[in-house]
This record gives structure tokens, sequence and C-alpha cells, in this order.
């Protein structure tokens, strides 16, 4: 068993079954509907969520979990005498990152290493498996650490919108607010860059924003071994096509996830929305 304990938070998206394989510690953001708290994927799941963007006047709000929150998480895994490897949101979209460094700053801030991923979704989850791979295989923190710098630099996400209206009214919009006002019928692909969203193009359906994302993954994984998942809320048969396109273009190893965005993220991105979480694999 390894001494360094692996943590994230909900707006990963890790799928349960692999957080229970790799031994990852999942804290929950939280969504306010109409003055109730729900913690992501314990109150709440993605199907119960996606239904309520059509009820009631107010778009539900999100809520980062608060320093006492990861303190009881990271408290008896110090206490058990492991070192502790905490992947969270960037710290562009979300202030949870601060509320973990804060408690290991109040706990044990040698034994407590906050990493702000500078991704979402699936993105995060792919850091917090390689480490806690890393960690059975007998690696160091800072290997690990070292290791997943350079995991940054050949991963990629990239997802498509229906609308725009849920990263406008949530204030997640980043540099993709340059096409407001230009959008009847448009489809932006957009990607996470120094933290925020960013737009890549932008197209006239979502079958073309499916094109337009597996060329950009092929044109920058070439014939590389790649890992692959895709995401989609409420978009089923779009992350069908996208994934398939994907398996007959790129280079995939190992089993492709398909999973639902979570409810956090979706208070921001939306019914519709379908992503694609690429990297490369080394060894």
């Amino acid at each position: 068993m390894s001494d360094i304990a692996i943590v994230t938070d909900s707006t990963s998206d890790i799928p349960r079954d692999l957080a229970e394989r790799y031994g990852i510690s999942v804290i929950p953001l939280s969504v306010i509907h109409e003055g109730v708290v729900y913690r992501d994927g314990i109150d709440i799941t993605s199907e119960q969520f996606y239904p309520m963007l059509g009820k009631g006047t107010d778009l539900p709000t999100t809520s980062q979990p608060s320093s006492s929150q990861f303190v009881e998480v990271f408290k008896p895994l110090v206490e058990s005498g492991k070192q502790v490897l905490s992947f969270h949101l960037s710290k562009a979209l979300s202030s949870t990152v601060d509320s973990a460094g804060l408690a290991a700053e109040q706990l044990a801030p040698d034994r407590i290493h906050i990493v702000d991923t500078g991704s979402i979704s699936y993105g995060i989850a792919v850091q917090a498996m390689e480490a806690a791979r890393l960690a059975v295989e007998g690696f160091a923190v800072s290997s690990i650490l070292e290791r997943i710098s350079c995991l940054k630099q050949r991963s990629e996400v990239l997802f498509s919108l229906n609308t725009l209206d849920y990263l406008h009214k949530g204030g997640r919009i980043g540099k993709v607010s340059s096409l407001l006002g230009n959008l009847l019928n448009i489809k932006p692909i957009v990607h996470v860059q120094d933290g925020v969203y960013v737009p890549i193009t932008k197209v006239r359906s979502m079958s073309q924003a499916i094109a337009g994302m597996v060329d950009f993954m092929v044109g920058k994984f070439g014939e590389s071994k790649v890992r692959v998942a895709v995401g989609h809320g409420q978009a089923l048969d779009y992350a069908k096509m996208l994934l398939e396109q994907a398996l007959s273009r790129l280079n995939v190893t190992d089993q492709p996830v398909l999973f639902e965005v979570g409810p956090v993220i979706g208070v921001h991105t939306g019914p519709g929305t379908v992503g694609i979480s690429v990297h490369s694999v080394l060894y």
C-alpha cells in the first residue's frame, strides 16, 4: 500500500468506479437551487440535475468546498502517516484550490501538496489517476509532481456547447465572451488555456463541432498512443458519435471512457455539451 493519498474534487467528473479503483477521495462542490444546497454526486446526480435547469426562474449556482471540508478529508490521511496530493479545478475558474490550500496550511503544509491542474472535468481526473498509479508504483511525491507537470503538456480537453447562455450567466465565460452577440446557431469549440476558456473556432452544427474536435486532436497527437475519454451533458448520441470518430482516427490504447458531465460543471456548460479529453501515453 502506498504512503501517498490522492484527493480530487467533484469537478473532475471522475466516474465512481474509477475513483474506487484508484483509491481517490472525491470532495464534492455544491449546487444551490431555489435555496437548497446539493452536494455534487452525493445529494444530486447528473440524471437529477439537468431537468432542474428548465425549472424555476433562477439558474442554479455553485459553491466550492470550505477549508473545513478539506480538513475533514485531509486530517485522517495525514494522521495515518500519508502524504497527500490533491488535484483541483483551475484557479481561474474556481476558488476550490484556495480552500484546499488553506486547509493544507492549517494542517501540514509539508505533507499536503495542492495541485492547480489548470484544467476542468476529466482533464483533472487524468492527472489524479496518473498520480495514483505512480504512487502505487513507489514514486516519491517530487517525482510524481514532475511527471504530472509533463502530463499537462501532453494533454488536451476540448468541448462544444449547445449555447453560451450558461457560461455567460454563470460568470465563467473567459475569452469565449468574444463570441457573444455572434452566436445565431453557432457552436464554438473551446479549450482551457492558462486556466480559462478560450475558443478555438466556431462552426454551424454539433456534427461539425465533433469533426473539428477530432481534427484538432489528430493534428496535436498524430500517431502517438493516447487515452481518450468523452463526456456529455444530456447529449449521449453526440457523445457516441464523437467517441466513434476519435477511435477511428486516433491511436487509442486502453478502454475509452464515456461519462456524463456532473452537476457543477453542468451549471456552467448546460445541456447539449459534448467534450473530449485526450493525453498521450509515454509508457
